[in-house]
């Protein structure tokens, strides 16, 4: 698969916001993003940083600021929490002992959003495969989705370092379309990050951001040219699934 990509082009005449619309009602699976979207793990993030922070006898940082970096992993907390590059000489050693700090405490704090657990019973119900499509390390990805409880019940999990790019390339998300046997047209990806929608417009996938998450960008989620914006994960429902 290339590294320069195009998303392919997709008439978005028709605004999209119901059931019906949105592939024209013909949805098979839905993949989610990891934090920030399934799942609430700010706090658990924010305080492995905040401890890299207290080790060096800094005071922790302001958690509504780290918290929007809470998609962007090592590389935003970081970034926030010490003004600090990936480029940058300290990086490596901040990185390091954040990781180590946050695999130490994985899953304290960390829930799944409300919604979510009444969304993927209604999927599973209706018999529709759902997955997980993260850029965080497997490493981490598969014991936290274990302690979130999600771990028997995703058709997919597919980490940062599962296929040779991460979002927003869409190799992982056509990864996980092959391992649920759906082809990428009756999928919807949904994500708290403009990574998240870029991967899945490029994928060939219907969007919809999940505008209660992080969402740490310059840009509002409104902006970031989804098929649909939620403000709560109890409105993902309507969107995906048809009337019975």
């Amino acid at each position: 698969m290339p590294d320069m990509f195009e998303p392919p082009a997709r008439d978005l005449a028709t605004p999209f916001g119901t059931a019906a619309q949105l592939l024209n009602g013909n949805v098979r699976a839905v993949l989610f993003d990891l934090d920030g979207t399934l799942a609430d793990t700010a706090l658990d993030l924010v305080a492995a940083v905040n401890k890299v922070r207290t080790d060096r006898g800094l005071p922790p940082g302001p958690y509504e600021t780290l918290r929007l970096q809470a998609s962007h992993g090592a590389r935003g907390l970081i970034g926030s929490a010490f003004g600090v590059a990936p480029e940058d000489a300290a990086f490596p050693a901040l990185r390091d002992a954040f990781l180590a700090n946050y695999e130490a405490a994985l899953c304290v704090q960390s829930r799944l959003f409300e919604g979510i657990p009444a969304l993927l019973e209604a999927l599973a119900a209706r018999g529709m495969p759902w997955g997980i499509v993260t850029n965080k390390a497997t490493r981490l990805t598969h014991p936290l989705v274990k302690l979130l409880g999600l771990a028997d019940s995703a058709a997919c999990v597919v980490s940062g370092d599962t296929t040779p790019h991460s979002k927003p390339h869409p190799a992982p998300l056509l990864y996980a379309a092959e391992r649920i046997g759906i082809a990428p047209g009756h999928i919807v990806y949904v994500g708290d990050d403009l990574r998240d929608i870029q991967a899945g417009k490029a994928a060939g996938m219907a969007t919809v951001a999940a505008a209660y998450g992080y969402c740490g960008d310059a840009q509002a989620p409104v902006e970031w040219q989804a098929d649909a914006v939620v403000e709560h994960a109890g409105a993902i429902a309507p969107l995906v699934m048809s009337p019975a």
